[in-house]
């Protein structure tokens, strides 16, 4: 299974939200690069980054930030947040990141999410990001009708296996992560799933990998001493 430490990024700066609410902000390293630096130094091999500022307004607000982790090298690296077009998909990956992640744009124009998944193939994937079951939007300000299971049940049947799953009531609140939801979700043949939110321990990673998860986002938990990168990576089976 694959580790991917996390870097949150507003107005420059590496943050943790609580769940998804940006005026309970915490700035983690005011560095993001130093960050990136000190979780390769650790042993990972692969990074998650997300425009919070692109998220919310639809821009490229830290795509300087971005440019200057992927010129570091050493990770596959994913991006998202505010990735609504093709142009912005391409502007990414000719900076040198791996995979791009459709947010709001694979919610609110789905046809654009498999014309892309079509074109693109594992360079791209899908962020179902959910609050009470349902699909949030928008840097988590907006609620969808559309129920996550659904959602991924759907992009699955239309060639798009690469989730990230986020269960917004456990991001950055440290209370474990929902594991009955990703059992459930891993019951969808087909989904490569990567679990996010509240991921807090190694017996948490463990169940994770045998239920069949792709990779798991550690952010909170490795900011805040819970979880020891560099005892995780060493972990066996879990890299």
């Amino acid at each position: 299974m694959r580790i991917f430490p996390a870097i949150d990024l507003i107005g420059g700066q590496a943050v943790r939200l609580y769940q998804g609410d940006y005026d309970r902000k915490t700035v983690c390293d005011a560095d993001p690069c130093a960050a990136a630096r000190r979780f390769r130094e650790a042993g990972a091999t692969c990074l998650h980054v997300v425009d919070l500022d692109g998220a919310r307004e639809g821009s490229t607000a830290n795509f300087a930030v971005i440019e200057a982790i992927a010129k570091q090298g050493g990770f596959y690296m994913e991006v998202g947040g505010g990735i609504r077009t093709e142009e912005r998909i391409r502007q990414y990956l000719d900076i040198g990141v791996n995979r791009c992640i459709l947010g709001t744009a694979a919610v609110k124009d789905f046809d654009f999410a498999v014309r892309m998944g079509r074109k693109y193939g594992d360079k791209i994937a899908v962020g179902a990001d959910t609050r009470n079951g349902f699909l949030a939007v928008r840097g988590w300000m907006e609620l969808s009708t559309e129920r996550g299971f659904d959602f991924c049940k759907h992009l699955v049947e239309h060639g798009i296996r690469d989730v990230i799953y986020t269960d917004i009531s456990r991001d950055g609140a440290q209370r474990g992560t929902n594991l009955e939801l990703y059992r459930e979700l891993l019951e969808i043949r087909g989904l490569r799933l990567t679990a996010s939110g509240g991921v807090g321990s190694l017996e948490e990673l463990r169940a994770l990998r045998d239920m069949g998860a792709y990779a798991a986002i550690l952010g909170k938990a490795l900011y805040a001493g819970q979880l020891d990168l560099r005892e995780v990576m060493e972990e066996a089976g879990l890299c």
